[in-house]
């Protein structure tokens, strides 16, 4: 039997999350129209408009393909891709680097997103999770498409296989969820500590190399490979290399650090909710 401590911490993580899923979906029409204000807002008065949002990302990743297959024509060794995974180097850091883009935006905006609408919150009484969620999904809408694109794209390879259709929605929820849960507890520390913002900042930006984007996951020294584990986007990364470089399902170790990472963050940011609630509209 768990441990009754354990069992309540759990409860009083489940009571307190749950609060914050329920408003969500009480003021959804509110949250809709705020994630669309908030895609339009960050291209008023461009040429273009939204369509930057979409056009960087892509590319950038588009340059990976021509730099390192059109004109290098970079492999990587077949012991290293994997059985069936694509031995193209530019292919291969599509697909890790895709999700690791969305990854980085998501949380990067949740997590200033608080700060930067200070002033509303206290003017307006509204809950801030709506704020954070606004940020989150509004990143979801950029460069979930984008990775839906590059997933058809990918999938003729693998013949549209049954993890193409299964595993790839898991893998788009299980990261908008660990975005969308990162993204808030950041959001509670950069309101108490600015100083946050610059720490995470530096951290994703480093954070690439210990995650298996710019190189295969057999290639990284074995006894040193409990170091990419406490990326939160590793298990994301291998996952879609799974599916969309070798069309097969991801093995199990990448849906447990997964769901980890998951249980970890919700029960840090069940206790950053407590604690901050009444204090969290005044550091602001």
């Amino acid at each position: 039997m768990p441990a009754p401590g354990l069992s309540s911490a759990v409860r009083t993580t489940e009571c307190t999350l749950g609060r914050e899923a329920a408003t969500l979906w009480r003021a959804r029409a509110l949250l809709r129209e705020l994630v669309r204000r908030e895609v339009a807002a960050r291209y008023a008065g461009t040429a273009a408009g939204v369509l930057w949002a979409y056009l960087q990302p892509l590319l950038s990743v588009a340059a990976y393909y021509l730099v390192f297959d059109v004109v290098f024509g970079m492999r990587v060794g077949a012991a290293s891709a994997g059985n069936g995974a694509t031995h193209a180097v530019g292919t291969f850091l599509i697909v890790g680097a895709l999700p690791w883009m969305a990854f980085c935006d998501a949380v990067t905006r949740g997590m200033n997103s608080l700060v930067e609408a200070g002033g509303l919150l206290q003017k307006n009484p509204l809950p801030p999770v709506l704020i954070v969620a606004r940020s989150v999904l509004a990143s979801a809408l950029v460069y979930g498409p984008l990775l839906c694109l590059v997933a058809l794209l990918y999938a003729p390879l693998h013949r549209f296989g049954l993890a193409f259709f299964v595993a790839l929605p898991l893998l788009l929820l299980m990261q908008l969820l660990l975005s969308a849960l990162l993204g808030f507890l950041l959001a509670i520390f950069t309101a108490a500590l600015r100083d946050t913002a610059q720490l995470v900042g530096f951290l994703l930006s480093v954070g690439i190399y210990l995650t298996p984007v710019l190189f295969p996951w057999a290639m990284f020294p074995q006894g040193w490979r409990w170091l990419l584990w406490l990326n939160p986007a590793t298990g994301l990364v291998l996952g879609y290399q799974s599916v969309l470089l070798q069309g097969a399902w991801p093995a199990w170790p990448q849906w447990l650090a997964c769901a980890v990472w998951v249980a970890v963050l919700a029960g840090a940011l069940s206790v950053a909710l407590r604690r901050s609630r009444d204090q969290l509209v005044d550091w602001l």
